[in-house]
């Protein structure tokens, strides 16, 4: 067959690693909210492989196209601006994928995510992972996988690490119900995830009374 014959092949994405793990705590048909969601792919392989029902929030108004695209239910805004207009506990997962460290009002998108959501899922580059640590000790600012900006025309607001993430959680009566890390080589990480994790994930949900 004459190439100019073959049918094209359209393959979905491959996710991250750390996508494909945060998948893992999303039940089939759960209602799903995902925080700048980018492009729509996240939203759109858990819809394909686990049929929930999921929304988008975003601002930028290229990767709203893209979702669009994809058949994703997007909204945009700014969610420096808060979740005001959606219910309390409409949602049983909502997704904040690396983006955490690019928000200002950090305290209270975590308390929003809580208040429409069951459980939260929150990604971030670790900023104490070892090679970022050595990177300061020879007095430059990180560069790396997780932290790919250099830092006069970074995105991110926050620099934080994960032993910073599960203080703030203390003091927001938020628990850490599980973690899972990834290296700078999307390798998984079991152990002193503080040190060795270029990425940390966390599933987070309210404190008990």
């Amino acid at each position: 067959m004459a190439t100019s014959d073959r049918e094209t092949v359209h393959r979905a994405p491959t996710l991250r690693p750390d996508l494909l793990a945060l998948t893992e705590w999303i039940a089939p048909g759960e209602r799903v909210l995902d925080l700048g969601c980018g492009d729509g792919v996240l939203l759109r392989h858990l819809i394909d492989t686990k049929g929930v029902v999921g929304y988008g929030i975003e601002n930028d108004p290229a990767r709203i196209v893209a979702c669009i695209e994809r058949g994703i239910n997007v909204i945009q805004s700014d969610l420096d601006e808060g979740l005001a207009d959606l219910q309390d506990g409409h949602f049983d997962h909502v997704i904040m994928s690396q983006a955490l460290q690019a928000m200002h009002n950090t305290q209270g998108i975590l308390r929003e995510m809580l208040r429409v959501g069951r459980e939260a899922i929150v990604s971030f580059p670790n900023f104490a992972f070892w090679k970022h640590r050595k990177s300061i000790l020879e007095g430059r600012m990180p560069v790396s996988e997780s932290l790919p900006h250099q830092w006069f025309n970074t995105p991110n607001v926050r620099f934080f690490t994960v032993a910073d993430f599960t203080t703030l959680c203390g003091l927001l009566d938020i628990e850490v119900r599980e973690w899972r890390g990834f290296d700078d080589q999307g390798r998984p990480v079991q152990e002193d995830l503080n040190f060795l994790a270029a990425l940390a994930i966390a599933r987070i949900g309210r404190a008990a009374p």
